[in-house]
């Protein structure tokens, strides 16, 4: 408050010390007496300690008004530093004058604008500054907008960047995979040992890391299963899974083979009948297809034709139904 306050005093001082300093010219051109330079600093400190009183009355005036009026500490602070600004001002005109630089009244006039400029450029610059604070509603909304509109623009290049990554997948989806050529071999070998309609269905799995996967008709499974086994360019020697699952609409055998000979894995399924649902074994083709098909056997209830030791391995032979299927109702349900 003491800035605006000085501020006040010092743009009304200045325009006091003009607008009498131009009075007196005036009126000393007109009656033919213009003062010296010595009465002129006198006139002109007598103005200035007019405009200051008038400053500082209005200033107490304003302060009153406003509800701000300042205790009488600072009141005295005010003057102290008003006397320093008066007491070099006067030691600076001093100087000046004993130096033979002292200004002519035209500069001293010119010095005035100046420093009325600035003063008004300074008030200028606060008015703006209490607007601001004064605006912090404005200043909200701004905000919101400024907000607003970098959301827009980040969902937007999110947006952007799911359609190239879309557009990635399709391509990619499109590109033929690097299993195909091996999966084009096995089916051929297939069709041209087994039959050709030994095969329901061939295709890559691309949510399986690409693996050709197969799909037999029951009655051609087990000859199949054969040429993958000893084929001598297939060589499919290593079963490393075997399940069934339950499809409400049918059964399905799971087979994933390996060959070490063609680096390559390949799955090999078949649907089964779920009211009655048999097919042959394959522990004759590999020994570890034995516990897999008990499993099955036991939790799903799938018949392995000619298996050598089928029987239940995790539940015992008096327990009712399969609990694998999906229609599965526990015989004694405080089990």
């Amino acid at each position: 408050m003491d800035e605006e306050q000085d501020l006040a005093k010092q743009k009304a001082a200045a325009a006091a010390k003009a607008k009498a300093a131009a009075l007196a010219r005036k009126q000393a051109k007109e009656e033919g007496t213009e003062t010296s330079p010595g009465e002129q600093d006198l006139a002109k400190q007598k103005a200035a300690a007019a405009a200051k009183a008038k400053a500082a009355a209005l200033a107490r005036k304003q302060a009153k008004e406003e509800g701000t009026e300042t205790s009488p500490e600072e009141q005295d602070l005010a003057k102290q530093k008003a006397a320093a600004k008066a007491k070099a001002a006067a030691l600076a005109r001093k100087r000046a004058k004993e130096e033979g630089t002292e200004t002519s009244p035209e500069e001293q006039d010119l010095a005035k604008q100046k420093a009325a400029a600035a003063a008004k450029a300074k008030a200028a610059a606060l008015a703006r500054k209490q607007k601001s604070a004064g605006s912090d509603g404005d200043s909200e909304q701004e905000k919101a907008k400024a907000i607003a509109a970098a959301k827009a623009k980040a969902a937007a290049a999110a947006k952007t960047r799911a359609g190239a990554e879309e557009k990635t997948k399709d391509d990619t989806k499109n590109e033929p995979s690097p299993n195909q050529p091996k999966l084009n071999q096995i089916v051929s070998a297939i069709e041209k040992h087994v039959g050709q309609d030994a095969l329901i269905d061939h295709y890559i799995n691309k949510l399986s890391k690409d693996v050709p996967t197969i799909v037999a008709n029951p009655n051609t499974y087990y000859s199949i299963a054969k040429l993958l086994r000893y084929d001598e360019r297939l060589n499919f020697s290593y079963l490393s899974e075997l399940h069934g699952t339950d499809f409400e609409t049918h059964m399905e055998i799971y087979v994933h083979l390996h060959s070490f000979e063609m680096n390559q894995s390949i799955a090999l399924k078949v649907k089964l009948d779920r009211d009655a649902p048999a097919i042959p074994s394959l522990v004759p083709l590999w020994s570890g297809a034995n516990w897999p098909e008990c499993e099955a056997y036991d939790l799903l209830g799938i018949d392995f034709i000619e298996h050598p030791d089928l029987k239940r391995i995790l539940l015992g032979d008096d327990w009712k139904g399969y609990p694998l299927r999906k229609d599965y109702q526990p015989y004694d349900v405080e089990v």
